[in-house]
């Protein structure tokens, strides 16, 4: 957490496994209901559905992982490639470069005279001025171009978290038919993950968790409705 004056607080966010934790869990817990819920209508038995929710658990959480480090990286590299051409317009054309600062300046509103003072000072220390062309003209700061291993991580192991709640009353159950309790336990943590969202964008935690419940249970009724229109013949 960032500290800044009069003792107001700023949480680092700027990283990609806070996006990928809150994805991931949020569509692993929509994702494996729905999964459940699908095959749920079908009637096929105690015994598949559990497999059919650990089958979806354990691809599903393969697959975010291996989708945001891949995006992620891809990401990453393109940021790297565009700061790397700037990094070299500043060695090789500093006057052009620093110009260009000038205009960037002048255009957010600076007085002429303090713009070209300011683009001047900056172009005396390269990594300031790379920082500030990379911010200024591709909206991205040199230091913080993301972490593509802590975003798959993150990702995989939500999701995985997530996927486990519906699951679980099949899991310490062999019989019987644990629907309504895999239906509670989503409801509660739908309602939770979105309270959770709320809280932590302070846009509000029962909007989010009722946002977040509407969602999942739309999500879950349609694909109960497919699996019982479709049957397990």
């Amino acid at each position: 957490m960032q500290r800044t004056h009069d003792g107001e607080h700023h949480r680092q966010i700027s990283e990609g496994w806070i996006r990928a934790s809150i994805f991931g869990i949020s569509d692993g817990l929509v994702t494996n209901i729905s999964f459940i819920l699908g095959f749920a209508g079908a009637n096929p038995g105690h015994n598949v559905i559990r497999l059919a929710g650990l089958a979806a658990l354990v691809a599903g959480g393969f697959s975010m992982g291996s989708g945001e480090y891949l995006s992620m990286r891809a990401q990453k590299e393109l940021f790297e490639y565009e700061i790397d051409v700037e990094r070299r317009a500043i060695e090789e054309f500093p006057a052009a470069e620093q110009e260009e600062l000038r205009q960037l300046f002048i255009s957010r509103g600076i007085d002429a005279g303090l713009a070209a003072r300011l683009s001047t000072d900056l172009m005396r220390d390269p990594d300031l001025a790379l920082r500030t062309h990379a911010r200024e003209e591709l909206g991205v700061d040199p230091s913080a171009t993301g972490n593509p291993w802590a975003a798959a991580v993150s990702s995989m192991g939500s999701f995985a978290v997530g996927a486990f709640v519906p699951l679980l009353p099949y899991l310490w159950s062999s019989s019987g038919n644990p629907i309504l309790w895999s239906i509670g336990f989503a409801a509660v943590g739908s309602a939770g993950i979105g309270a959770a969202i709320g809280w932590f964008t302070k846009r509000g935690t029962v909007r989010w968790a009722l946002r977040q419940l509407v969602i999942t249970t739309f999500a879950s009724a349609v694909t109960f409705g497919v699996g019982h229109a479709v049957g397990v013949h």
